[in-house]
């Protein structure tokens, strides 16, 4: 048997958000709202969502600041 990579982190974060969404999605239409969401809300989730991309695409850009980073 090959030696298989490991599940990432990442990989079962993604698989549990698509999890809570299947299940809201399916309580939804059952009529239950487990997610309440208002015009403010999405507005401070969409602001969230971009502040939270960027500063992370920032960070993993490495970004070579100082004068030695740049010579490596």
């Amino acid at each position: 048997m090959k030696n298989a990579k490991k599940i990432t982190a990442g990989t079962v974060s993604r698989f549990v958000l698509l999890l809570l969404a299947l299940i809201n999605a399916g309580l939804e239409m059952a009529g239950l709202s487990v997610i309440p969401v208002d015009e403010a809300g999405v507005s401070e989730f969409i602001s969230l969502a971009f502040l939270g991309g960027t500063a992370l695409w920032s960070y993993w850009k490495n970004n070579d600041v100082t004068k030695k980073a740049r010579e490596e």
